[in-house]
C-alpha cells in the first residue's frame, strides 16, 4: 500500500479545521471568508508556527489600515480624486512596506487591504477574524504534519 503523502494529510486537515471553522464562524456570527483569509495569509508568511502567525497578522493589519484609509480619505475628500488617487497613493505605500523585515509579505498586506474594501470598511469585525484565521493556518499546518507522521509510521 502506498504511503500517504503530504499535501494529503494537510488536505485532511484543512479539510476537517475549515470545515469547523465555517461551522464555528457561522454559527457566532463571526465572517467565514475573513477567516479564510488570515488563513491564507498565514500560508503565504512563507514561515511556521508563532512567526508565521505575528508575520501573518502584522502584514494583514498593514493592509487594513491601507484600506479603512482609502476608504476615509476617499469619503472625506470625493471631490480630490475620490477613490482613484487614494488608492493609487496607498497601494504605493503597501508596495513599499515589504522593504522593511517586519511587513515582507505583500500578499498579506494586499488581503488585509481588499478585505477592508469587502467587509465594507467592517475593521471591528475584520480584525479578530484574520487573527482567528491565523491560527486556523497554524492548527492546519500542525495537524496535517502530525496525520502524516502519524499515517506514515
Amino acid at each position: 500500500m502506498k504511503k500517504m503523502s503530504f499535501l494529503a494529510a494537510g488536505a485532511i486537515s484543512s479539510a476537517i479545521l475549515c470545515g469547523l471553522w465555517t461551522y464555528i464562524a457561522g454559527a457566532t456570527g463571526l465572517s467565514i471568508w475573513a477567516g479564510f483569509a488570515g488563513c491564507t495569509t498565514y500560508f503565504a508568511s512563507g514561515k511556521r508556527g508563532i512567526p508565521a502567525i505575528i508575520k501573518s497578522v502584522s502584514n494583514n493589519f498593514a493592509g487594513v489600515a491601507c484600506g479603512m484609509s482609502i476608504l476615509v480619505l476617499g469619503n472625506m475628500f470625493p471631490t480630490f480624486g475620490y477613490y482613484g488617487i487614494w488608492s493609487g497613493l496607498l497601494t504605493l505605500v503597501m508596495c513599499m512596506l515589504p522593504k522593511f523585515e517586519k511587513f515582507n509579505c505583500s500578499t498579506g498586506i494586499f488581503i488585509g487591504c481588499f478585505t477592508s474594501f469587502a467587509s465594507g470598511g467592517n475593521w471591528q469585525m475584520l480584525c479578530p477574524c484574520l487573527i482567528i484565521g491565523a491560527f486556523l493556518g497554524l492548527g492546519c499546518d500542525y495537524l496535517g504534519e502530525w496525520i502524516y507522521k502519524f499515517a506514515t509510521k
